[in-house]
């Protein structure tokens, strides 16, 4: 209870300081479009911008699943430093044109933000996630581990879409 309790009080004080623009560019953003289903299950967090929430996060994975009220859930899961396990649990649901990557996640009541799945792999083995504003971004596998050469393709990418590589956290291998 405790924990669950600091985690909510933490995502208010997020929602109420607001993270740095980190994107160089005014063009607006593309979104993929998804196949929901193909969407779900467990994702490795291979890197992202800083945050306050995930301060302290290595290896971090989210897990999405259908709800029977047609959300999904969204479990949100790392490893701090002192190698304890920490979890958020929220919901997520579609927004924008029907198939378009654009959704809205909730880790604390009635508040929503943007989740857009910015590109993806043909095969979901990848996806970029951002937002509009240009101050979240992560970079998300379905495998724990990624190449040298893998970290290069999404280096590119990200340049290609206004951020700067230098910027972003990496998970540790």
């Amino acid at each position: 209870m405790r924990i669950l309790l600091l985690s909510a009080l933490a995502l208010l004080a997020v929602g109420c300081t607001p993270n740095p623009v980190y994107r160089q560019s005014e063009a607006a953003l593309p979104v993929a479009y998804i196949d929901q289903q193909a969407y779900l299950g467990l994702w490795h967090e291979q890197a992202r911008l800083p945050n306050s929430f995930e301060r302290g996060c290595q290896r971090a994975t989210a897990e999405y699943a259908a709800r029977e009220d047609g959300l999904i859930s969204v479990l949100n899961t790392c490893i701090e430093a002192n190698g304890e396990r920490r979890s958020a649990e929220g919901r997520a649901r579609a927004t924008g044109e029907a198939g378009e990557g654009k959704l809205e996640v909730s880790f604390f009541g009635p508040f929503w933000a943007d989740y857009w799945v910015l590109q993806r792999a043909d095969d979901y083995s990848w996806s970029i996630v951002g937002e509009p504003e240009g101050r979240y971004l992560w970079i998300l596998t379905r495998a724990e581990n990624i190449s040298p050469e893998q970290r290069a393709d999404f280096e590119r990418r990200i340049t290609a879409l206004g951020y700067r590589p230098a910027d972003l956290v990496w998970a540790a291998p």
